[in-house]
């Protein structure tokens, strides 16, 4: 395998010294300009103007239908339109949410929500049970999320009858599969992958458990109640 590649690799040089041979003298007759990598051109020269020069062009993100329903319109950090609601948004979470003094007084919740996870495998340890780490993990990203960001934990069926694991699941596959519509906009008439009624009927559980929250929220304001991100 490697003689093969050995051999393709100089078979390759072999051509391009070749080629480069031949068109010496024809490259005179142009200007002088930057000089090219081999194979990739001027490719290197076009990323830095991509990335770098006129990178506020291309910062903006495209239609992506996933995001239009779950995440209210492409409201979210990342996948909402560069400009200023994007710019308020980075700021807002830079310096109010995810500081290291905001980080750091979550440690000991942190600390107790893992330790009780570990708690519960040495007891199914114990007793001989198979345990789904996947589902525990989720269960734990789940808890330490709600702790944080509402200032509570919820159970599984709290979300939906399926749990958590399951919703989140159906989130992560539906943002991530290649969807018609988002590179042919005139088909979201027809939906022929049917994602437009999964994606209404998972938001509709997200929304459910969302206004349950904000509910919840609003009602406890006393100073017993758990500390989130909104408290500062």
């Amino acid at each position: 395998m490697a003689y093969i590649w050995a051999t393709t690799l100089i078979v390759g040089l072999l051509v391009y010294a070749f080629y480069e041979l031949l068109n010496i003298k024809k490259r005179k007759r142009f200007p002088p300009g930057p000089k090219g990598l081999p194979i990739l051109g001027h490719l290197h020269l076009l990323a830095e103007k991509f990335l770098k020069t006129y990178d506020h062009i291309f910062a903006g993100r495209p239609h992506h239908e996933a995001s239009q329903y779950l995440d209210y319109g492409q409201k979210n950090l990342t996948f909402a339109k560069y400009g200023a609601y994007w710019r308020n948004m980075r700021k807002l979470c830079t310096v109010h949410l995810l500081n290291s003094h905001k980080m750091n007084s979550f440690r000991s919740m942190r600390k107790q929500e893992v330790e009780l996870l570990i708690e519960s495998l040495k007891e199914q340890a114990h007793d001989c049970v198979a345990v789904d780490l996947s589902a525990k993990i989720t269960s734990l990203n789940a808890n330490l999320t709600c702790l944080m960001v509402f200032g509570n934990k919820y159970m599984d069926e709290d979300l939906d009858k399926r749990g958590f694991k399951a919703v989140v699941q159906d989130v992560v596959h539906l943002a991530g599969t290649p969807n018609l519509r988002d590179f042919f906009p005139f088909l979201g008439v027809i939906d022929l992958q049917g994602f437009t009624r999964k994606l209404k009927d998972l938001s509709k559980v997200l929304d459910k458990f969302v206004e349950r929250i904000i509910d919840d929220h609003v009602q406890s304001h006393d100073e017993k109640q758990a500390k989130d991100l909104s408290t500062p």
